[in-house]
């Protein structure tokens, strides 16, 4: 059967805004897939990445729920004190924990969802997965960078530490992180190779087992991102 497509638009109280969302398939896991750089929600059909993960939509194995980010209201927003970029990205966190991943994660028996994305989204789907660790059963990083502080001006506080994984991630002792499945996609051409080895080592030096998955001569870019997410959704 064709892969069904729905749209949706709520107000979410967490951010005092609409928010919006695309839905892929009609049963099955939960894949929440975050965007690149401020992008939107429907940039993972645009840029074919929904098309390559067809099989298992139509089979009904997967879902996969793609929300749009707040990028530009957050990190990227230089017109305000990077408390309040922090701050804003901390509600969207929320936003995707409470009224998201809530909705979502009992849609199969194992009350857990998989979480993924490309570029900026790899560092979001890795912020949310360690941070949240008993609702995700499945992190696919493509291409992210994990430490956030060059968008924040030399500011640090608290809030940084606590969404900055490259500093919370080694002393966060939750069990969950030794059970989930992690996937750090990256590639020898990648401009953020470097990113994804250092957080390899951290993983390691904690002893979590994961999967830092170098690709041969590739760009940091669809092509690259295409020919991964169908081989990590078949982990699922």
């Amino acid at each position: 059967m064709p892969v069904k497509e729905s749209y949706h638009k709520w107000y979410s109280p967490t951010l005092s805004k609409d928010i919006e969302m695309l839905v892929y398939g009609h049963q099955g896991y939960p894949v929440v897939h975050f965007p690149c750089t401020k992008g939107r929600y429907y940039e993972a059909k645009d840029f074919g990445l929904i098309q390559t993960a067809e099989w298992y939509l139509e089979r009904g194995f997967l879902q996969i729920f793609c929300p749009d980010s707040i990028d530009a209201w957050s990190w990227y927003n230089k017109d305000i004190h990077p408390a309040g970029r922090v701050r804003n990205h901390m509600w969207y966190d929320q936003m995707v924990l409470e009224e998201i991943v809530a909705g979502v994660r009992w849609n199969t028996g194992a009350g857990k969802v998989a979480i993924s994305g490309v570029s900026f989204g790899g560092y979001h789907a890795a912020n949310f997965a360690f941070k949240h660790p008993q609702v995700v059963s499945h992190l696919f990083s493509m291409s992210g960078a994990f430490d956030i502080k060059p968008f924040l001006d030399g500011y640090y506080d608290d809030n940084v530490y606590f969404n900055n994984p490259v500093d919370f991630l080694p002393n966060d002792n939750n069990p969950a992180l030794w059970q989930m499945n992690i996937v750090l996609g990256t590639s020898e051409w990648d401009i953020c190779l470097d990113a994804n080895r250092r957080l390899s080592h951290l993983l390691n030096q904690k002893g979590i087992d994961h999967w830092l998955d170098m690709r041969g001569w590739q760009e940091h870019d669809w092509p690259l991102w295409r020919e991964m997410f169908p081989h990590y959704l078949s982990l699922i």
